[in-house]
């Protein structure tokens, strides 16, 4: 996954009005409802057939860390599907993304103004149409980079252009590296 998609899951997170499971049991046996057969969860856990079946009976307790991780990475990305599509419809609607990142920006910008790339740290909400933008591009599998260019061309028009009062030579802005990137919706 890339930082983006990372993101958005952690703000999926967020919107849930209920905890997941905690122990191991009880997340295999929310695993058995979603995906049907012990071969199902085990391959999407990457275990043994058997390990699964001795987890759902109690025999097996504490899996190795690597396995417990994605136990919980399994649960967590099935967790409450429709709280998750709920928020996001909200967001694509009415209520836009807020976007708090630490990365490098880059931009393409007229002679005898500075077009050099810094570190900026950066608070921005972007109107509804960005979120729908994001949303329908994860859906339809796209990678870290095409999300980018849709974050950078929101923070363009909001942020660098202010709506079309400023900054009306630029033409190009690029999300280079990112320290840190956070959504909330």
């Amino acid at each position: 996954m890339g930082e983006i998609e990372d993101a958005i899951e952690r703000a999926d997170r967020e919107s849930f009005t209920r905890q997941p499971p905690k122990t191991v049991k009880a997340r295999i046996k929310f695993l058995m409802r979603r995906l049907r057969t012990t071969r199902a969860v085990a391959a999407e856990i990457g275990v043994s057939q058997r390990s699964v079946e001795r987890y759902l009976t109690g025999e097996r307790k504490h899996p190795p860390k690597a396995i417990a991780d994605r136990i919980e990475a399994a649960v967590r990305s099935r967790w409450q599907p429709q709280v998750r599509r709920r928020q996001q419809k909200k967001a694509a609607t009415t209520g836009g993304i807020t976007v708090e990142t630490r990365a490098r920006f880059g931009y393409t910008a007229p002679i005898g103004t500075t077009d050099d790339g810094r570190f900026r740290r950066l608070t921005v909400h972007l109107p509804p149409a960005y979120a729908r933008r994001l949303f329908d591009a994860r859906d339809a599998g796209a990678g870290d980079r095409q999300m980018r260019r849709i974050i950078a061309e929101g923070f363009k028009d909001v942020y660098f252009q202010d709506g079309g009062s400023r900054a009306m030579g630029l033409s190009d802005v690029e999300i280079n590296d990112i320290d840190y990137l956070d959504l909330d919706y």
